[in-house]
C-alpha cells in the first residue's frame, strides 16, 4: 500500500499544472462539449499514456541495470 501511494502522490502533483492539465482545462471551457466526456477521455489518455510508460520501463530494466536508470533519472532531474 505504501508503494501505490507513492506512485500516486509523485505522478499527482508532476501532472498538476502540466500541458495535460491546462489542455483539458481549455476543453472543459468549451461549452459546446460534454464535461463527461472531457473527462473520460482525459482519464483514459492518461491510462493509456501511463500503460505504456510502464511496459516501455519494464522493457527497459530487462536491459539496463538498476544503478544505470538511477543515474539517468538524476540527470533528467538536474
Amino acid at each position: 500500500m505504501q508503494q501505490l501511494l507513492t506512485v500516486f502522490l509523485t505522478i499527482f502533483l508532476a501532472e498538476l499544472g502540466d500541458k495535460t492539465q491546462l489542455g483539458t482545462v481549455l476543453f472543459a471551457s468549451d461549452r459546446l462539449l460534454s464535461r463527461g466526456g472531457i473527462f473520460i477521455a482525459a482519464s483514459l489518455a492518461l491510462i493509456l499514456s501511463s500503460l505504456m510508460a510502464v511496459v516501455v520501463g519494464d522493457q527497459i530494466s530487462r536491459v539496463l541495470s538498476p544503478a544505470t536508470l538511477k543515474a539517468v533519472e538524476e540527470l533528467g532531474s538536474s
